[in-house]
């Protein structure tokens, strides 16, 4: 049997569900692989091993005493510190949260606590969660375990990190402008941006609301090294909860399609796609296909108008609050966003025009994946880069849009997207996106699962 730093969620789930093995022992080995590695990657930032190990004895006697179990009984997972879990601080990066302490779990860790998970640790994020670099001045960076002089990606590094390193089965953290994809194609995992609204965000801490842009476009989301792990956190999260308005209850499963089309995506405008994500996406295809999938190329609505709609969304609220927060960050973050916003050239679109754009875009990709309810392409169309290239103030803020460009329609239309693997290119993992439209989740999912099976990925890495 694998080692149950090995094993995926799931697996363990039903390992400690049947008494094969202990809640104790799966929590004590992942608080030993996090011993063994975590020095090298910098992902978990707060071990939480006695509250973990106090938690795996209460599963334990659960089990014994014949007790209601959930669906993820005794299994650990890390935490994103830009999300409340309640004993832990929600410093997203900065040093003057450090000891910001929340009075309420964030609604998807109550989820997965009262689905029997427990937390094993709080994961590192880029400084305010406003890079896809993983580096803060409180917590330092979070490298990159198949190769430290690359980003590890961003926002969520720190769980892709610790999933990749099996450090933990599960991660979660949000996504608003590909903070689970980007370090999920980073670090070679798997993640889940739902439909915004799907699963739920709220925090106890103020500000207790986004600006428009975080209202349309954040969702928290799990990463983890399988597709089954990635449905199971989906059932166990998703749902209506009042501290979050745009939050709803939509069934996880909707009507099968009339035909099973994928389009593939091997072009689009103004992106050059590297030979690695190509060959990962033609191979995506043909797993499609040979299980009974209908596989056209084709290429979808005007992604870079997407791109810039995003941005354009983003940098409202940025130009607003980042003159706020100035004395609080660190003036390379404060430079880095301020120059985001200088490159959106707001004055050229009214915030109407904008929105306006935004549900014109949603339409037509909802057109678009009515004709193929599943699209394939690819995650960043660039490998892992350098640490802190998106800082060069000359060429970091368009070479992030030239990365991003397959990325940040997720976040711009709200739409569910899988970042799955695809094995090694050159010693670095390579990922492709699954896109399906607006609550249909279950087609991402269905999809991912028939590739994954045949582009398995060598996890855990040792870093």
């Amino acid at each position: 049997m694998a080692a149950f730093h090995e094993m995926a969620a799931t697996r363990l789930a039903a390992l400690i569900r049947t008494g094969e093995a202990s809640s104790r022992e799966v929590v004590e080995a992942h608080l030993a692989r996090i011993e063994a590695v975590n020095g090298r990657v910098n992902a978990v930032t707060v071990v939480l091993a006695d509250e973990a190990l106090a938690a795996a004895d209460r599963a334990d006697r659960v089990r014994r005493s014949g007790g209601p179990m959930g669906a993820l009984h005794g299994v650990p997972f890390t935490v994103k510190e830009n999300l409340d879990c309640l004993g832990t601080a929600t410093t997203h990066g900065v040093r003057a949260l450090s000891g910001a302490l929340p009075y309420l779990d964030a609604p998807a860790v109550a989820r997965m606590k009262a689905a029997g998970a427990i937390p094993i640790g709080r994961t590192n994020l880029s400084e305010m969660g406003l890079r896809l670099c993983t580096d803060n001045p409180l917590r330092g960076r979070t490298r990159n375990p198949w190769n430290p002089r690359l980003t590890a990606g961003g926002s969520s590094g720190g769980d892709a990190a610790a999933v990749a390193t099996g450090m933990t089965p599960l991660g979660l953290g949000t996504d608003m402008g590909g903070s689970l994809r980007v370090p999920a194609h980073c670090c070679g995992v798997a993640a889940l941006k739902p439909t915004t609204g799907r699963i739920p965000h709220a925090a106890s801490l103020p500000p207790h609301d986004h600006g428009m842009s975080g209202q349309a476009m954040l969702a928290p989301g799990p990463v983890s090294r399988s597709v089954a792990d990635l449905r199971l956190c989906l059932s166990v999260m998703a749902g209506r909860d009042i501290r979050d308005p745009r939050s709803v209850d939509v069934a996880l499963v909707g009507a099968p399609p009339e035909e099973r089309r994928a389009a593939l995506v091997t072009r689009v405008p103004g992106a050059t796609i590297p030979p690695e994500s190509l060959e990962a996406i033609q191979r995506a295809g043909e797993l499609l296909a040979a299980a009974g999938w209908t596989v056209e190329h084709a290429v979808p609505p005007e992604v870079p108008r997407v791109g810039e709609v995003w941005h354009k969304l983003v940098a409202t609220d940025l130009s607003a609050v980042m003159p706020m927060v100035q004395p609080v960050v660190s003036p390379a973050l404060f430079e880095h966003v301020m120059r985001m916003c200088r490159t959106a050239k707001l004055h050229e679109s009214p915030n109407n025009r904008i929105h306006e754009e935004r549900s014109r875009l949603m339409r037509a990709w909802s057109g678009f994946l009515a004709e193929y309810p599943v699209m394939v392409g690819p995650n960043l169309t660039v490998a892992p880069w350098p640490v802190d290239a998106d800082l060069d103030p000359e060429a970091g803020i368009e070479f992030l849009k030239q990365a991003t460009w397959c990325v940040l329609p997720g976040n711009a239309l709200g739409l569910p997207v899988v970042a799955l693997p695809m094995g090694l290119s050159g010693g670095l993992p390579t990922s492709i996106q699954v896109y399906a439209d607006l609550w249909r989740e279950d087609l991402c999912l269905d999809a991912a699962e028939v590739i994954e099976q045949g582009s398995r990925m060598p996890l855990p890495v040792e870093p």
